[in-house]
């Protein structure tokens, strides 16, 4: 199923050409997450490994917020409920989501207003790149619930992003970080006006789906997996991978043009 034939309810979703562009839809709440939305939006992203028509996604603000994460009536309430099964179904179901997000071969750029918090900044730290507005506060509340900083594997990622004490300040304590904060400390890759965010977005998401598409692929394979090699294993990997980009015909693209002092274009082949 491509992304053209997936009828998504609970999240906003459009092509822009090759980049698709998803918000989630409930700006009047300011975008919480719901049983609902967490598995559609799973689904969503582990289809796009079977959709070659989608080259980039932009995971957009909506109403000025991004997201408050996990919505308390709809999710936090029933929780109390449910037994140890029931509940780590639920936090299983929450980390598969973010596992789709990595896994799929697009770039993924999260473009971030206001309300950042909880499993939307989780959302957040799992794309590949990140743009915020001056608006911008980024929140891993767990704490803030009673709960460990250790959710959807934030203890995994946040310090590889920020740095391990940086990480564990926001995760202990709950705290926003500001837009500033998270530009000096490489989580957000720009700061730009909120008018501006989601074009910003796109741009940059258009230009890479305008680049050697097979070849971003593999940087972000590769991106994923030398976390758990040594560096002769991973010297030794990427070896192997530009070998087989080197076969590829974007490869043989980019010379012929570079010969003729051109502009090589690129179809991911």
């Amino acid at each position: 199923m491509t992304m053209r034939d997936f009828q998504a309810t609970h999240f906003n979703c459009r092509a822009d050409g090759a980049v698709a562009v998803i918000s989630l839809a409930r700006p009047e709440r300011k975008n919480p997450l719901t049983f609902d939305s967490y598995a559609e939006l799973r689904d969503w992203f582990r289809g796009l490994v079977f959709d070659p028509d989608i080259k980039a996604v932009v995971i957009g603000s909506n109403g000025g917020n991004f997201s408050s994460g996990g919505d308390v009536h709809d999710i936090i309430g029933p929780l109390l409920t449910r037994d140890m099964k029931g509940l780590l179904a639920f936090t299983r179901m929450t980390g598969d989501l973010v596992r789709a997000v990595r896994a799929c071969p697009q770039p993924v750029i999260a473009a971030v207003d206001g309300v950042c918090a909880g499993a939307g900044a989780m959302m957040a730290l799992f794309a590949d790149l990140r743009i915020a507005t001056p608006a911008a506060r980024t929140a891993f509340l767990f704490t803030r619930v009673g709960l460990a900083g250790c959710d959807m594997g934030a203890c995994a990622m946040l310090p590889r992003v920020i740095g391990q004490g940086r990480a564990a300040e926001l995760l202990f304590t709950g705290r926003a970080m500001t837009a500033e904060e998270g530009e000096r400390w490489g989580f957000f890759n720009r700061i730009v006006a909120s008018d501006v965010l989601e074009r910003e977005a796109v741009a940059l998401a258009r230009t890479l789906a305008e680049g050697p598409t097979f070849a971003h692929m593999m940087t972000k394979t590769m991106l994923n997996q030398e976390w758990s090699m040594t560096l002769d294993q991973a010297i030794e990997a990427e070896a192997q991978a530009q070998a087989i980009c080197m076969r590829t015909e974007d490869f043989k693209r980019a010379y012929e043009a570079f010969k003729i002092k051109g502009t090589p274009k690129f179809a991911g082949d």
